[in-house]
């Protein structure tokens, strides 16, 4: 008789990049996030690159963000203090990137 483990095959956040990458590879990423993300949890996810789109974008106060976007003043705050751990050149990729996808 064999025994499994009683591990999970996944542990490390690089597995999840890697399947999202092959997922993406096959054009079939919006099924895979739908698969692991609740409605909820992509909302979140959707607050949180607007979120980070403000605060790069710079021209409101974090108070008058969490009014537009009806989340609450830490949740804009958690986002600011998350984009001070990179440094400018990631932050300066993160708001290219968001300003070429709002444009299309």
């Amino acid at each position: 008789m064999t025994s499994t483990p009683e591990t999970p095959d996944f542990t490390e956040w690089q597995q999840v990049i890697d399947i999202l990458r092959h997922a993406a590879s096959e054009q079939k990423e919006d099924v895979l996030l739908k698969l692991l993300l609740t409605p909820d949890e992509r909302s979140v996810l959707l607050s949180r690159v607007n979120i980070f789109n403000e605060l790069l974008n710079g021209e409101r106060s974090q108070r008058k963000i969490s009014e537009l976007l009806g989340v609450g003043v830490a949740t804009i705050t958690r986002g600011s203090n998350e984009l001070k751990h990179h440094d400018e050149a990631t932050k300066n990729w993160l708001a290219q990137l968001l300003r070429e996808e709002s444009a299309k």
